[in-house]
């Protein structure tokens, strides 16, 4: 196991030749958990597609420490309809031999930052039910539960809830500034 303490992590926008370290991140979220509902991992080609759909419109970053990447977060529609242009839904993921180490508050509070200079207001996670930690870690950040879904969710022969939580990040203005996707940002 690596050690990662006192040694500068530098967060970036992801690029598609991240996509390998990224999925090695995610896989074994996918195969041991019920933190992310997908059964099987995506191959290397889906999960690139996903990224750059992704960062056609919203930000991925990673967090890099001594040249590895060791977690990621992105947002991504919360819904479709225009009206909801101001609101996006967050996804963070950590090697988990690093969790609680603080990487995942830092990727959050730069994916924050750029989501406010897309002039987003709302952010929005989706987290299986029960898991403490994630929702520990979302009320440290400021996210509130506000719904609760019973049973909606089938992995590893158990039905799990899941429960929305939301944090504000700018206010809610009368005619507000335009969403503006990742790619018209200035770097």
């Amino acid at each position: 196991m690596r050690i990662y303490m006192n040694t500068e992590i530098i967060i970036r926008m992801a690029k598609k030749s991240d996509a390998a370290e990224l999925l090695n991140i995610y896989a074994p979220y996918v195969r041991d958990t019920a933190i992310t509902f997908e059964y099987a991992v995506p191959t290397i080609n889906e999960f690139s597609d996903r990224m750059q759909k992704t960062l056609s419109k919203y930000p991925y970053l990673v967090a890099v420490q001594n040249e590895e990447i060791i977690g990621y977060a992105y947002a991504s529609t919360f819904k479709e309809r225009a009206a909801y242009d101001w609101a996006v839904e967050t996804t963070i993921y950590v090697k988990q031999e690093i969790r609680k180490s603080g990487v995942g508050k830092k990727l959050y509070q730069a994916l924050e930052e750029v989501l406010k200079q897309q002039h987003v207001c709302n952010l929005y996670a989706c987290i299986a039910y029960p898991n403490p930690p994630s929702i520990a870690f979302h009320e440290r950040l400021g996210y509130q539960t506000i719904g609760h879904f019973s049973k909606c969710g089938y992995k590893f022969e158990t039905w799990y809830d899941m429960i929305w939580m939301e944090k504000m990040i700018a206010e809610h203005v009368i005619n507000p500034k335009p969403f503006i996707p990742v790619t018209a940002l200035d770097d």
